[in-house]
């Protein structure tokens, strides 16, 4: 494996945080020149984007202008110096990002869930060293996302980033997509020197809920942002919704709140270090339960396979359910919590369960 280093990063930051912002889709020379005079005022943005080819789900709607957008995004540079990122999901569109001196490519998360794509985009790359941002698969599929960016480091490029820009809903809610922060901490876990930024504007996919998308992902240690922002979001030809105007956007800015990694105060380490300890023996406690907990789970295989029973109890885990979600609710917990909670030590006990049973049925 290539070492992945976060330090690429710092090239295209105006700090330590790398802020990418600007309208999905060019549309004209005018708002593409507007929203980059905008975004320059702001002082925090670094790299501008713009989506030049945009295919659809159907035919028939806006797809992007194609090469025509370089020539706008070329005088961007040259006017604002912005670095400008595009998104590529072709060879073709990688050929003509070089050709045009395109500062950072980004690959969409369509194209991300097809590794036969990714493939051909990785080949056409290697020999290069143009940063690029690989957005999360459509599904939660983090093998899939990993090995995206497995397939450009296999080819030699090094200044690799991920996007996390939330997983397709399969129930209509309040955001766009599903963040699955799990996924993002996850991704942080296993590949800790890969820069990973946020896309809150697809996440949320509309503006009242971008803040408190890119509040969360700052505050679990993302490195950057990206943002959609359109000169006039009104008139926007695709997800007009989800994208600031200049005014909205710099009101976005100034209501984050940036923290630090970590203090080097020594009062705050030693508390930190006493909290930390109580937990880990309180963590210690809990497993010890579970494996009690456990042990009696199998008492109850043995005996369901000595009376020939099933192993799920529909009655009975409706029973748990019920009860134990009062009980933690007077308790303090939410919901969502116990039921996952119930959820994962269930599975487990169906598991051993089975284990049980299946060693019945050779015995």
């Amino acid at each position: 494996m290539v070492d992945r280093k976060q330090s690429w990063i710092l090239d295209f930051t105006n700090g330590d945080f790398l802020i990418i912002a600007g309208p999905c889709s060019a549309e004209s020379r005018q708002q593409v020149i507007e929203t980059a005079d905008e975004l320059k005022i702001s002082g925090q943005v670094s790299v501008f984007r713009a989506g030049l080819w945009k295919p659809r789900t159907r035919p028939g709607s806006f797809e992007g202008v194609g090469v025509t957008g370089f020539d706008w995004l070329r005088d961007v540079k040259e006017k604002t110096g912005l670095h400008i990122a595009v998104e590529a999901a072709s060879p073709v569109h990688v050929e003509e990002c070089l050709k045009n001196e395109v500062d950072i490519i980004w690959i969409g998360a369509r194209t991300t869930s097809n590794p036969f794509s990714v493939q051909e985009l990785a080949k056409s790359l290697s020999g290069t060293d143009i940063p690029v941002l690989v957005k999360n698969p459509l599904h939660p599929d983090l093998s899939l996302w990993i090995g995206a960016i497995e397939r450009f480091e296999n080819a030699g490029l090094k200044r690799i980033g991920a996007v996390h820009r939330g997983f397709f809903p399969y129930s209509h809610g309040n955001l766009r997509n599903l963040p699955r922060w799990d996924l993002l901490i996850e991704i942080k876990r296993l590949l800790p020197e890969l820069p990973v930024i946020s896309d809150p504007s697809h996440i949320a996919g509309n503006t009242r809920h971008i803040h408190a998308v890119a509040q969360k992902a700052i505050d679990l240690e993302v490195q950057g942002l990206m943002v959609e922002v359109h000169a006039h979001p009104t008139d926007a030809l695709s997800d007009s919704k989800q994208q600031f105007s200049p005014v909205e956007f710099r009101k976005f800015l100034a209501g984050l709140h940036f923290r630090r990694t970590i203090s080097e105060e020594q009062e705050f380490l030693d508390q930190l270090q006493e909290y930390r300890s109580k937990i880990d023996m309180l963590d210690h406690q809990i497993l010890e339960f579970l494996q009690e907990r456990m042990k009696i789970n199998r008492d109850i295989g043995e005996l369901k396979c000595r009376s020939q029973i099933t192993i799920l109890q529909m009655k009975r885990w409706e029973e748990i359910l019920q009860t134990r979600t009062e009980w933690a609710s007077k308790l303090g917990f939410s919901e969502e919590f116990t039921l996952k909670l119930l959820q994962v030590v269930h599975e487990e006990a169906i598991r051993v369960q089975s284990e049980i049973m299946n060693r019945c049925r050779e015995d």
